[in-house]
């Protein structure tokens, strides 16, 4: 066989398995990566729904659901948690945190809707989809990250219990259909935006006087302070009490100058309001 004949033979054969090789290695890379483009397109329908559904309420201070609208689009809703299924363990633990906890978030959200969906119009609270001994945040009804999981498990699991992001923000982030619950938020959460709408969702419910006021040397918080205490005093922007969370966000509250002084002094007196379990639905 001649040395041209030969090379021939080599470059039919073996360039096209280098081409392969190649392909394959851009997908695995394509596949672990994620962009800020492709992290908007994750989401998009997400955006959709939530930027033509849900209403802002208590001048601005909180959120609404249009759920019967839901239903009409539970189709597109659905195509969001199947995208998100479909994301690998592997490729979740290649993005930054703010995606990794954007994603999550929007996760709690979109499923908490799906499950409301499930019963919709039939439904007054979320409690209502629980039994005498179950749940509804214990039911195991979500594929995600290679598991079937609770709401229960996304949000004290893989977002508290998982020590990579230590955010008491968060609280004012994922939404439990309730009227107690801080705001669903009118947009997708983002990795580029995080730490701006977790600014701003901590800010709007914190200024809604239906679920946190000051009066006197008094303050009367959301029961979430109260479930959640201890994540409040991690060391957040460096505050390690609630008193200390509050006092990085003294606006919101409206505390005088005097409130300060005393929550600086930890001798503010906290009571806990009741929370209300009523849907978050549009009235």
């Amino acid at each position: 066989m001649s040395t041209i004949f030969k090379a021939f033979v080599a470059s039919v054969v073996i360039a096209p398995l280098l081409l392969s090789t190649l392909l394959f290695s851009q997908i695995s890379v394509a596949a672990d990566a994620i962009p800020v483009t492709t992290e908007q397109a994750l989401h998009q329908q997400w955006q959709a729904l939530v930027s033509q559904h849900v209403k802002p309420i208590n001048n601005g201070n909180s959120s609404a659901v249009d759920y019967a609208a839901m239903q009409q689009q539970r189709t597109q809703l659905q195509s969001y948690l199947k995208q998100l299924s479909n994301i690998s363990q592997t490729q979740f633990d290649a993005w930054d945190k703010s995606t990794q906890l954007a994603m999550l978030i929007n996760a709690y959200n979109a499923w908490t809707v799906e499950l409301i969906l499930t019963k919709y119009p039939d439904i007054e609270s979320i409690k209502d989809l629980g039994g005498f001994f179950s749940s509804p945040w214990d039911k195991s009804f979500i594929p995600l990250l290679g598991k079937t999981r609770s709401l229960n498990d996304i949000e004290h699991k893989l977002i508290r219990g998982s020590d990579r992001y230590n955010d008491p923000r968060i609280h004012f982030a994922v939404n439990c259909a309730s009227i107690g619950c801080p705001a669903l938020l009118e947009e997708a959460y983002t990795g580029a935006k995080l730490e701006q709408q977790l600014d701003a969702q901590t800010k709007r419910f914190l200024a809604d006087t239906s679920r946190n006021y000051a009066k006197g040397d008094t303050v009367y918080l959301s029961a979430i302070f109260k479930w959640y205490g201890d994540d409040f005093t991690q060391g957040f922007a460096g505050a390690d009490s609630v008193e200390a969370f509050l006092l990085l966000y003294p606006n919101a509250l409206t505390l005088n100058g005097a409130q300060q002084d005393t929550a600086n002094k930890q001798q503010l007196d906290i009571d806990y309001l009741d929370y209300n379990w009523s849907l978050n639905a549009v009235r």
